[in-house]
């Protein structure tokens, strides 16, 4: 295998603040594997808050022994292998499997969503997410959402109803809400949660602090709209921890290590009776791709790095009607990398 891969910095189309920080570029790691005539894409990005960085990534990434990744690939394997090589690291973990991922498509000649099993007739609608801003920033962003049919919108400071209402003044389209753990009471979150459901909420990422699992279980009890556990929510070990604090989970290829991983937590939440909504950090067009590929087999989907960044280096994926159409290409389906992207 020929291993080369890029440091890049996606910038955001516009400051993306939630309820504890605002950034304006994500750090993202671009991998390349070339094998047997056939080329694999895959993809890190770091958000800070997961504590990843270029030379994490980096230090990871030269104690793989490539040699042992065979063709046809054992996922499972290759999982289990890159967390012993040391623990975290999920999000450069996630470019390798990606990476294989496509390469495997490639060589089987099968897309991605048909290797896993996914229809792409049910392909859910994809959010368009709203940080925390002002005002008039924010109907800016709206507008933005053009072709979108759901809007994400991120909660958890002091003006929660102040940033619904301004969206509510300009649109209409039904709500995520993600408040990123920003509500510390209770009685007044359920209170909020009421009010979000009548104006057209249709569920509700990480309410409490994800330690707070009575606080959050609470919520769950007594909402009458889906709570997902998102922070609280990293591994497929954690779903057995979470059945019955939550109503379902949102994964994210960073946080899961990528597509084998992923498919394995829908397959896991689903046994167990929990919604899923797939989402992801700021991304490419490659992990919007990978996630795409599973979207078709959960609830709803929140994948709209794309279209939150201004510098992909590849085509943005088809998007009609408020969802991604998948094309039949071998592997993620990726098209238009960018001249001397990796050199």
């Amino acid at each position: 295998m020929e291993i080369s891969y890029k440091d890049f910095e996606l910038q955001l189309k516009h400051p993306f603040s939630i309820s504890k920080f605002t950034r304006t570029s994500t750090p993202v790691l671009l991998l390349k594997i070339n094998h047997e005539g056939f080329t694999g894409y895959g993809e890190a990005s770091m958000v800070p808050y997961m504590g990843e960085s270029f030379e994490s990534a980096h230090a990871f990434l030269k104690k793989i022994d490539w040699k042992q990744f065979k063709f046809p690939f054992d996922f499972a394997s290759i999982n289990a292998y890159l967390d012993n090589i040391a623990t975290g690291n999920p999000a450069v973990k996630a470019a390798v499997d990606i990476a294989l991922n496509d390469l495997n498509g490639k060589m089987l000649n099968k897309s991605c969503h048909e290797i896993y099993g996914a229809d792409v007739s049910k392909m859910p609608a994809t959010s368009y997410t709203i940080g925390i801003d002002t005002p008039e920033v924010i109907r800016e962003k709206v507008a933005d959402a053009k072709g979108f049919k759901v809007l994400k919108v991120k909660l958890g400071r002091d003006n929660d109803k102040e940033i619904i209402e301004t969206i509510r003044s300009v649109s209409d389209l039904p709500l995520f809400i993600d408040a990123n753990q920003g509500w510390s009471d209770k009685k007044q979150a359920i209170d909020m949660i009421y009010w979000l459901h009548d104006q057209g909420a249709l569920l509700i990422e990480q309410p409490m602090d994800k330690n707070n699992l009575e606080g959050n279980a609470w919520l769950t009890e007594r909402s009458p709209i889906p709570i997902l556990a998102d922070e609280a929510f990293q591994r497929l070990a954690d779903i057995d921890g979470l059945k019955g604090a939550y109503h379902g989970i949102n994964i994210k290829l960073m946080k899961s290590t990528g597509m084998y991983e992923a498919h394995q937590m829908i397959l896991k939440a689903k046994g167990h009776g929990m919604k899923i909504l797939v989402g992801c950090m700021s991304e490419t067009s490659i992990a919007t791709l990978a996630g795409a590929a599973l979207a078709p087999l959960c609830n709803w989907a929140d994948l709209d790095g794309p279209f939150l960044t201004v510098n992909n280096p590849f085509d943005r994926p088809d998007f009609i009607e408020g969802k991604y159409v998948l094309n039949n290409l071998p592997g993620l389906g990726l098209t238009g990398e960018k001249p001397d992207l990796f050199n």
